[in-house]
């Protein structure tokens, strides 16, 4: 109950602050968490030096992780703050850039569902606020709950006043097929994170990694187009929203395998984490070993996995 009080508090303070208020609070956050968060400082370094240290020196991955952490507070901070905003005051903060066509694409109903493919890039939880820009859908995505209930109930509040749909992977399955039945659903899925050993062995800047196949399957299994989109910050409490490309999900007539279609995400993913490298979550563990090659050396991570049997609950 304290842990709920003090985030109940945190919250009405950050709403109650103008935006880019919120946004220096954020960032100062998380320069804070620099200093004292040695652990995800020692991840952010180790993953930017493996995938970044060919091209950069080792006091420039070490500035891009400092403005990293700064980053990630201020997305934090201005995520509280955009959850309790209208869409009308969120436009002058936010640009929207659609180059593969999804508006129009959507507009003429051209596929039951839309999937798209996003990832930890800035503020990703304004994707659920662009809802009036693409209409014509309802934009859903999953989510794995928090502990205490309290703190996850306080969560989906803040989310589901955006009017997306929000379906906990674990226990929302059924719930989430019947609405990619029904048809009309743009479902975003985050790909960018650990998938445990049960995802799909590809590259991904460079090295192998556990990836989510769930894109994929969801496009393949509800007749789905299937984008990926990234947001980008572009200056103090301002975003774009940029639609990435359109993943093919066939091929001569023949749906492609769950493996290609990846593939063809994570290179749209590492194109948009080499445009701005201190814009993506390099604090999270990507390049996992399978367990079996690392005994009992995991590292709990902050935002759990989706695993093969979450994964195959929500898309049967």
């Amino acid at each position: 109950m304290p842990l709920y009080v003090l985030a109940r508090a945190v919250v009405a303070l950050l709403q109650a602050l103008p935006l880019r208020w919120v946004a220096r609070l954020g960032r100062a956050g998380g320069g804070l968490a620099w200093w004292l968060d040695a652990r995800h400082r020692r991840v952010a370094i180790r993953n930017m030096t493996m995938c970044l240290g060919q091209e950069k020196s080792a006091d420039e991955i070490r500035a891009l992780a400092r403005e990293n952490f700064r980053r990630i507070g201020e997305n934090y901070a201005c995520a509280v703050k955009t959850a309790a905003m209208t869409f009308e005051e969120l436009q002058p903060h936010i640009e929207f850039i659609d180059e593969p066509g999804l508006r129009p694409a959507a507009a003429r109903r051209e596929n039951a569902n839309i999937v798209v493919a996003i990832g930890h890039f800035g503020n990703f939880e304004l994707y659920a606020r662009i809802i009036p820009i693409v209409p014509g859908y309802q934009f859903a995505t999953t989510y794995r709950g928090l502990r205490p209930p309290s703190l996850n109930l306080l969560l989906r509040t803040l989310r589901e006043r955006s009017g997306c749909m929000f379906f906990e992977r674990r226990f929302e399955a059924k719930a989430l097929k019947n609405a990619m039945r029904a048809g009309g659903i743009l479902l975003g899925l985050l790909a960018d994170q650990h998938a445990g050993d049960g995802g799909l062995r590809i590259p991904f800047l460079g090295h192998d990694c556990s990836t989510s196949a769930a894109p994929a399957v969801f496009a393949l299994r509800y007749n789905a187009a299937l984008y990926t989109s990234f947001c980008f910050r572009i200056g103090l409490a301002r975003w774009c929203v940029k639609v990435g490309r359109r993943i093919p999900t066939h091929e001569n007539g023949h749906p492609r395998s769950s493996e290609a279609i990846m593939r063809d995400v994570n290179g749209a993913f590492e194109e948009a984490v080499r445009c701005d490298p201190a814009n993506w979550f390099w604090v999270h563990n990507r390049w996992k070993l399978p367990k079996k090659h690392q005994g009992q050396d995991q590292n709990p991570e902050a935002h759990p996995p989706v695993s093969r049997e979450d994964l195959s609950k929500v898309a049967q």
